[in-house]
């Protein structure tokens, strides 16, 4: 799969909740390869940016399958971790405000609160039970992955916040984007 494959808004799947994988099987692991294969394809159009992760939505699959960039300070390392059925258990630690920014919802940057550490539960690729603490920027990417299995979406979180939206310049530095002509009223972003 290609960047090409993913959606985004104002596709009505991102905003549907994602069903729960029963088995993991084959086509499941075949999922997660296709779903890193995009996620690095993205990747490889956006020189100030990083592919941190991927929900099976976002190539227009609805399975609770989400991968996570196995290390998020390296470009050249490939590497995801598959989670499955992936659940935050417990949250944690203080509510930190953010930049995110989303490969489905393009060009639009949020400052979002988030949880500094989490508890999750899900499988591996395997189908192996796995449970671990996050904190930090991967505590970020897990909710913001987990709350696309939900349907959704960062910008959910800050709908209402005026000045927490922001735009991607030539140079990769993050610009305020203007809340009554970009944000508020539109229906790319809010039907």
């Amino acid at each position: 799969m290609t960047k090409d494959d993913i959606i985004s808004l104002p596709n009505v799947h991102l905003r549907q909740r994602s069903e729960r994988v029963h088995h993991v099987t084959e086509e499941t692991r075949t999922l997660i390869s296709d779903m890193t294969s995009a996620a690095v394809d993205w990747e490889e159009s956006r020189p100030h940016e990083i592919s941190a992760a991927l929900a099976a939505v976002q190539i227009d699959r609805l399975q609770r399958v989400i991968i996570v960039r196995s290390d998020f300070e390296d470009k050249a390392n490939r590497d995801f971790t598959a989670l499955i059925n992936p659940e935050i258990v417990k949250y944690e630690g203080t509510v930190i405000q953010d930049y995110e920014g989303c490969l489905s919802v393009r060009d639009v940057y949020g400052m979002v609160p988030r949880s500094s550490k989490i508890r999750v539960k899900a499988l591996d690729q395997d189908g192996n039970e796995v449970r671990f603490k996050a904190e930090g920027f991967l505590a970020r990417v897990i909710q913001h992955e987990v709350d696309h299995t939900h349907g959704t979406l960062f910008i959910d979180h800050i709908k209402d916040q005026r000045d927490q939206f922001y735009k991607l310049d030539e140079k990769g530095e993050l610009q305020p984007l203007d809340y009554d002509s970009h944000i508020k009223d539109n229906p790319i972003l809010w039907d």
